[in-house]
């Protein structure tokens, strides 16, 4: 019985590929007037209603289809962007901190032509740890005694005077600030006239109760006035000398109080160096 089914089954099959064979053949040949054509646009005709009913049943769930494909290609996108994005800011950070160091050298270099500084040997090193607290203005650097640092040694960058070496250790040092409590700067103002050989001298120390803000104390030698430079005072008298050798940028006067009778002027100014970003 399954046997004559199969047979039965295969034979229709066969009898229809052949039919189908043959309807193709009398459609190639035929006009576009004959009976199979006819029969064909009957067909579409009738079905067509049919067709465009489905096609707009159906027009939701391809557009669903279509927004889940668009969406994983949106977010597919958007971290191929993202990661684009991290990666061009980490370049720009890395070619910022180049371009700020490549300025720091430059400005050391400058700085090491100074008269006043080639009388050293000048090493350059970099802060590696920082005071917790701004009333105890230190740092850290990288190099100490077998790089030749030794105790009182006065530090600079690029802009000016920041501070004196404290304490060495073989591979370290710690550098006292003049924006620490402890400091004390002596100083001279620049003048005007290149061929002056007096000017006004004070003490550079922190603000009290703002050490971030420093002032010029104990001033003898004449008036200053806002915008004017200073510079380390550097004396000396044969037994005993400054901390600091002279001719070492310290800062501009930004605010200067007008003196009563009696007392002297109070001088405040801003250093040339940003001890916040050293």
């Amino acid at each position: 019985m399954y046997r004559k089914q199969v047979r039965r089954r295969r034979a229709a099959l066969v009898a229809l590929v052949v039919a189908s064979l043959v309807l193709i053949s009398i459609s190639f040949s035929e006009a576009d007037s004959g009976p199979l054509h006819s029969i064909q646009d009957g067909v579409s005709t009738a079905f067509s209603p049919v067709e465009e009913g489905a096609g707009r049943a159906l027009k939701p769930v391809r557009d669903l289809v279509n927004w889940v494909d668009e969406t994983f290609a949106a977010r597919g996108e958007n971290e191929d962007l993202k990661a684009e994005v991290q990666d061009a800011r980490s370049k720009l950070v890395d070619a910022q901190g180049a371009l700020n160091e490549n300025s720091q050298l430059r400005a050391l270099l400058h700085m090491d032509k100074r008269p006043e500084v080639a009388a050293y040997r000048p090493v350059t090193g970099r802060v590696i740890e920082r005071s917790p607290t701004v009333w105890y203005s230190e740092v850290g650097i990288d190099k100490g005694s077998s790089a030749h640092v030794r105790l009182n040694d006065p530090v600079i960058t690029g802009d000016g005077l920041i501070g004196r070496v404290t304490d060495v250790s073989s591979g370290g040092a710690v550098v006292q600030l003049i924006t620490d409590h402890r400091s004390a700067v002596s100083a001279r103002v620049l003048p005007e006239d290149p061929l002056a050989t007096e000017s006004p001298q004070g003490i550079v120390e922190p603000e009290i109760g703002d050490p971030k803000q420093l002032v010029l104390d104990l001033v003898s030698g004449g008036r200053v006035k806002q915008g004017e430079s200073l510079e380390t005072a550097g004396w000396s008298n044969g037994r005993i000398s400054s901390a600091y050798p002279a001719g070492l940028p310290i800062g501009k006067i930004n605010n200067v109080s007008a003196a009563e009778a009696g007392e002297t002027q109070r001088v405040r100014l801003e250093p040339f160096a940003d001890m916040s970003d050293l």
